[in-house]
């Protein structure tokens, strides 16, 4: 996660300019959460931010002398948007103290996993009402390593209406073949048959990027890591106010799934607009709202 700092607008920093940095945040943090943890351990979160919605947060112990030690810190971006209202299931992650979201989008046909932001209102909840935590939906949004901008596919109005009835179809299949729909299951192989043999077509005549409008699928072996292709709906630029870097933050719709992508300017091949589309590999962040 720290390669992803340069997200957020620390692209070159070197080692001793973050232990600094980082020394600053214990110091004069802008928000300070105590929960217990999944063992009943008394944990702590410290963020700064650097623009609105976007910093750095360390999570840690304070020992009996009200020192912070930290146990690891990473970068985020909050969305501003609910993205899905699916069911969300939350599991620990074997490596450290924090939360994956599980959710099972219809939109996307893959479980979508996420890391999850706001893990200390989530335990704060769960201690405070002694029961499980009840969902209201998904605010994501994902931090870009690198990106670039492309041009809009034109697609004719008919066939774009065909498209549209299209996915409603297809996940109507999905349903039904989740349900235990033999039929669906079959119907759903002979569509991704169908499409297969239509694309290996027309990519021998045809560029990838103008028959793929939109894509989201898993990349790497670290499941809340995606690629991912989709259009611009809009445009933000802000800076970060420690090291003056230029960020966008981009509202992307990919496979009909809406969420923000925070990209340093930097990073970002060609100029972001609205209708045009965005390319690039994320890690993908989600606050889980309507928790109580």
């Amino acid at each position: 996660m720290h390669s992803y700092l340069r997200s957020v607008g620390f692209h070159n920093i070197k080692k001793k300019e973050m232990t600094g940095f980082l020394q600053e945040m214990m110091a004069n943090p802008d928000y300070i959460e105590h929960a217990l943890d999944t063992e009943g351990n008394e944990f702590a979160e410290l963020r700064k931010e650097f623009a609105p919605g976007i910093g750095v947060a360390l999570r840690g112990t304070y020992d009996e002398e009200d020192n912070f030690h930290m146990e690891y810190y990473y970068p985020y971006c909050q969305a501003g948007r609910i993205s899905t209202e699916s069911k969300v299931e939350l599991v620990k992650a074997s490596d450290k103290e924090s939360l994956l979201g599980i959710c099972d989008d219809m939109k996307l046909g893959v479980d979508l996993i996420f890391f999850v932001q706001d893990m200390f209102q989530i335990l704060i909840s769960e201690q405070r009402n002694h029961k499980i935590v009840n969902f209201g939906g998904v605010k994501l949004a994902g931090l870009a390593y690198e990106g670039s901008v492309l041009l809009p596919v034109r697609t004719p109005e008919p066939q774009a209406q065909r498209t549209k009835k299209n996915v409603a179809k297809r996940k109507e299949l999905i349903q039904a073949a989740r349900d235990g729909d033999q039929k669906a299951i079959e119907r759903l192989t002979l569509i991704d048959m169908d499409l297969y043999s239509n694309i290996t077509n027309r990519v021998e005549k045809e560029d990838i990027l103008t028959i793929v409008n939109s894509y989201f699928m898993p990349s790497g072996i670290e499941c809340d890591k995606y690629s991912i292709m989709g259009e611009i709906q809009g445009v933000a630029r802000v800076k970060n106010d420690w090291t003056d870097e230029t960020l966008y933050i981009l509202n992307i719709i990919s496979n009909e799934l809406e969420f923000d992508v925070c990209i340093c300017a930097k990073d970002l091949l060609g100029e972001p607009e609205v209708g045009r589309r965005f390319k690039g590999r994320i890690w993908m962040q989600g606050n889980v709202t309507g928790y109580r």
